[in-house]
This record gives C-alpha cells, sequence and structure tokens, in this order.
C-alpha cells in the first residue's frame, strides 16, 4: 500500500495494511472471514416466528450459506413499526443453530443489551444507525464476540473505519466492515451501492469486507446483480435478506429474495466466487 493512503487515513493505523498484518481472517465457529472462502450470510430481516426461521434456515443452508441473519431487536424508521422480539427471537435463533449448525449473526442495538445478545449469537451487529455510537461499539467489542460494523448511511470510508479503530482499540480485532449503501441525491433505490468503497477498503485494510445487496437497492430484483458486483468488487462475502412470502414479511418484505430467487443468485454467483477463490489464493501465495 503506498505512504499515500497510509498518511490519508492515518488516524486510524490500526486497521490499515502494513508489511506485517495483510489480512485479518475472523473466526467463527468453523469459518473463516476474509480468507479464501467467501461467505454468505442470509436470513429474514426480523425473527417472526419459529416456523418461520427454522425453515429459513434450513433452506440458506442447504444452498450454502454459512451464516443465519435474523433481527431480534429491530431499529425501525417509524415507532409504530414491528421492533422485533427480542429475547424470544434470539432463542428462536439459537434453535436454528442448534438444528441447523449456522452461525449466527443478529444486531445489538443498546450497550444495555451487548451481554443478553452476546450469549446468543455468534456475530455481533452494529446497524448502520449504530455506526457512530462509540459507546455501543466500545461495549459491543468488549464482550469477545466478533463484530459486523456497518456502514451508516451517510457515513464516510474515513468515518466507518473510525469506527472499527474503536473496536480495535478495545482490544477486539475480530471486525467485519460491511459496505449496505448510502443515502446520495438520488433517490430513485433505497441508497446508492458503493463498490469502490469495497475495492478500496481491500486495498487499504487487513479487516474483511463484505457486501450488503439487500439495503443497498431495498428491491429484490435487483439484489443478485448488486450480489454479483460486490464479488468482483472483491468482498470476502454477503448478506442478504431471505423470506419464504416476502409479501407477508413482518419488515422489509420488498428486499427480501424468495427462496427460488435466492437458489437462482446462489448458482448465478458460483462462477464469480471460484474466480475470485483463485485470486485469492494466489495473492495469498505472493504475500507468503
Amino acid at each position: 500500500m503506498r505512504a499515500s493512503w497510509q498518511e490519508r487515513f492515518a488516524e486510524t493505523s490500526d486497521v490499515l495494511k502494513s508489511s506485517q498484518h495483510q489480512q485479518t481472517v475472523v473466526r467463527v465457529l468453523d469459518l473463516e472471514i476474509g480468507g479464501s472462502q467467501f461467505i454468505t450470510m442470509a436470513g429474514p430481516c426480523s425473527v417472526e416466528t419459529e416456523q418461520q426461521i427454522l425453515s429459513i434456515a434450513h433452506h440458506v443452508r442447504a444452498q450454502g450459506a454459512q451464516v443465519l441473519r435474523g433481527g431480534a431487536f429491530k431499529p425501525r424508521s417509524s415507532p409504530y413499526a414491528f421492533q422485533g422480539l427480542g429475547l424470544e427471537g434470539l432463542k428462536l435463533l439459537a434453535k436454528a443453530r442448534s438444528e441447523t449448525g449456522l452461525a449466527i449473526v443478529t444486531e445489538v442495538m443498546s450497550e444495555d443489551d451487548v451481554s443478553l445478545v452476546a450469549e446468543y449469537a455468534d456475530i455481533l451487529q452494529i446497524g448502520s444507525r449504530s455506526m457512530e455510537n462509540f459507546t455501543l461499539i466500545d461495549a459491543a467489542a468488549r464482550s469477545g464476540r466478533p463484530l459486523l460494523l456497518k456502514r451508516g448511511m451517510m457515513a464516510t470510508v474515513d468515518d466507518l473505519l473510525r469506527s472499527a479503530q474503536i473496536a480495535l482499540t478495545a482490544g477486539n480485532a475480530n471486525v467485519i466492515l460491511c459496505e449496505r449503501g448510502i443515502r446520495t441525491f438520488d433517490s430513485t433505490l433505497r441508497n446508492t451501492f458503493d463498490p469502490a468503497a469495497i475495492a478500496l477498503l481491500k486495498h487499504i485494510s487487513h479487516l474483511p469486507v463484505i457486501a450488503d445487496p439487500s439495503h443497498a437497492c431495498g428491491h429484490r430484483e435487483l439484489v443478485p446483480a448488486l450480489a454479483r458486483i460486490g464479488v468482483a468488487a472483491g468482498a470476502d462475502g454477503m448478506i442478504v435478506e431471505v423470506h419464504p412470502q416476502p409479501e407477508q414479511a413482518w419488515s422489509d418484505g420488498e428486499q427480501s429474495l424468495t427462496f427460488a430467487e435466492f437458489d437462482e443468485m446462489m448458482t448465478m454467483l458460483k462462477p464469480y466466487i471460484r474466480h475470485r477463490a483463485a485470486a485469492v489464493g494466489n495473492l495469498l501465495e505472493t504475500v507468503g
């Protein structure tokens, strides 16, 4: 990495690549996030019922997903919208892990809830609205669980790296960065996907980077194309929303893939993922 990048992001030097530290690999259960394997995290926006979350977990597992996502605590734009099942949702996620072997990622919204969520989840998600809640990030980092840090809706790459620096300063090196789209002047889609940020982060930072095509566009028919772009940009994985009946989902149904759409996307991505694995393997050999 050129000295100019080191100077540009000097405030967050711990998250930058160095000659001694080229890549962090986050280990979760039997997974390695940030290595040669492309990691798929899939599941519903919200945990709704036992039947719903178990059916999704078994289906995405069969199609190659390694991590189950699902919201137990939901930060919603409207105070009148469904806010999540809370502890009941966490218990249902744990049951899904027990049945399928999938690791669990779910959002923690308050520092008061960190110990509770960490008891059930394998990865703690810091959502886009909480990316600059440094007290929450510090508390979550000190739980010892890996963090999935989503880029804020109006955050720069600088801002995202500063938040990651908070976690590393708290003693937790297991941070996964997530590009999930940002707000721009274009209001056509829910957000504007920024694959250039993925490419930049992979170039300058040793932390794993994943793409969130679901929140990046807000429309399920565009999710596969954005997922493909994320792989091509160098992402280490993706997190997508899946629901058996999106039109009946309690939240974010419009961007949730049906089972058939998820299956088709996973099949479509295989050659791109194989190409990525070969490129990463060659890079690791060069670094080694």
